[in-house]
């Protein structure tokens, strides 16, 4: 069995925690593992290979840097140029799974879901496998626990095996409508998990959707290695329809058979859903993350990551506080935040994509202030990682040390800078920084200039490949 695990997506509905450059599936929300790496590690060991990865090109070094904390093997991330939803990704992972094994069965994972009972989820992959290795499409099936209208919804029909023929699948209801799903207990909600052998789904979306086939076909053709990472055809790619599996090939397949899991499952959708599953609220149902004083507060989620948040006589919200954000939000209005989201996104906003502290491969950077000339940046430079050999049209550096050790090449000169020493970088001199110690390298930046963006950077090379 080869796990599939589907990294993609913006998670915006948990902003300002979760955004384009970091979204949800690379933070830890619900234990001190990211989410990523808690659909990885709570696998059952027996009978399952490395998994494969699928992520946006973006968020490549992410995935990587997660797989490498956290010790796991993987059977390679593979990058997707362009999202082009779930039917597209999986049809990459089954055509890579068959050019490198013998028609393995998949098990298709979301990277952001919970899932607290890691015994009953097992259960539910063995009696899956069964159906899987009958040639049927499964899905998961979730018991469901309320009427909820933010779910697709599974009608089950026939006994198959260990699980059932699906009967239908529905799309979100309304309120009545959900409760009359409860209370027949024929209805499921749609987990987005899936298992079937890679040849049997690539033979029903073949027949369904030849298009989205054909196209995947051809952006596998020629696929690339690139350190853990496999590149396929950008263009041939881009073409492809956007279409999600369910629509694609389990509504159309006369083969969908689904297997019930109830084991405490929940998609981590919004930040009402980490309320409701947090198994840490105070005597007055508050959740509180981080240095928090409550006074008169009931029913509440609260997370601080960089100050004291106070909280006086509040019912039923949401309130949130990263370095340079702060949502606030009814309990039972946080599907809402992604209209924030979009005005953030259309006005162009630094923080609908990027958090105060950016995440790069070679270390971080945090933007500590800054005026209409100038910016001040804290960087950390990991242990034998360089930045790329660059130039700036538009601004001048200075780079102060304030711990280890940094060799700087400024135009033909490299010299060894230690702490409590600076350089200076002027305007259009082609520059690079590596730490050559043990320790991570730390230092400040001082940029002054006209323009302070980050697309104003010129690469020559670089040793990730960022080169363009």
């Amino acid at each position: 069995m080869k796990p599939i695990v589907l990294a993609g997506g913006t998670g915006s509905r948990l902003w300002p925690k979760s955004r384009a450059a970091l979204p949800k599936q690379f933070l830890a929300l619900t234990s001190d593992k990211t989410m990523l790496q808690d659909t990885i590690l709570r696998l059952p060991n027996a009978q399952i290979s490395a998994p494969l990865i699928i992520c946006n090109e973006n968020h490549r070094f992410l995935a990587a840097e997660q797989m490498l904390r956290a010790g796991i093997s993987h059977g390679g991330i593979l990058l997707e140029p362009v999202g082009r939803n779930t039917a597209p990704a999986i049809a990459l992972a089954a055509m890579m799974a068959l050019k490198s094994e013998d028609d393995p069965v998949l098990l298709i994972l979301a990277a952001d879901h919970l899932i607290e009972d890691h015994a009953a989820f097992a259960n539910a992959i063995a009696k899956a496998n069964s159906l899987a290795q009958a040639d049927n499409l499964v899905t998961f099936g979730i018991v469901p626990t309320e009427a909820h209208t933010g779910y697709g919804y599974i009608k089950a029909g026939a006994a198959n095996g260990e699980g059932f023929a699906v009967a239908d699948f529905v799309e979100k209801p309304d309120a009545a409508t959900a409760q009359k799903y409860l209370d027949s207990k024929q209805y499921f909600w749609n987990s987005g998990m899936f298992m079937f052998k890679a040849s049997v789904y690539l033979n029903e979306l073949k027949t369904h959707r030849p298009d989205i086939y054909a196209a995947c076909e051809s952006a596998v053709a020629t696929t690339e290695a690139d350190l853990d990472f496999i590149r396929i055809d950008a263009e041939a790619f881009a073409k492809c329809p956007d279409e999600s599996v369910d629509y694609a090939v389990m509504e159309k397949t006369e083969r969908a058979a689904m297997v019930s899991l109830d084991a405490g499952w929940n998609d981590v959708g919004s930040w009402s859903s980490l309320w409701d599953t947090s198994k840490h609220k105070d005597d007055n149902g508050n959740v509180c993350i981080g240095d928090v004083m409550l006074e008169g507060v009931n029913n509440s989620y609260i997370n601080a990551e960089q100050r004291l948040v106070s909280v006086i006589g509040l019912d039923d919200v949401v309130i949130v506080e990263t370095k340079d954000a702060v949502m606030v939000a009814n309990r039972n209005k946080v599907q809402d935040i992604k209209n924030v989201v979009n005005r953030l996104k259309a006005d162009h906003r630094p923080e609908f994509e990027f958090h105060r502290e950016v995440f790069r491969p070679w270390g971080s950077y945090d933007s500590i202030d800054n005026g209409t000339r100038y910016q001040v940046k804290r960087i950390s430079v990991k242990p034998g990682e360089k930045l790329s050999v660059q130039m700036h049209h538009h601004r001048a550096e200075h780079w102060i040390v304030v711990s280890g050790t940094a060799s700087v090449t400024v135009g033909e000169e490299t010299q060894l800078v230690t702490e409590n020493e600076s350089v200076y970088i002027p305007v259009g001199e082609v520059h690079a920084l590596e730490n050559p110690g043990k320790i991570p390298l730390e230092l400040i930046e001082v940029q002054s200039g006209s323009y302070l963006g980050e697309d104003d950077i010129v690469r020559f090379s670089d040793r990730y490949g960022r080169v363009k």
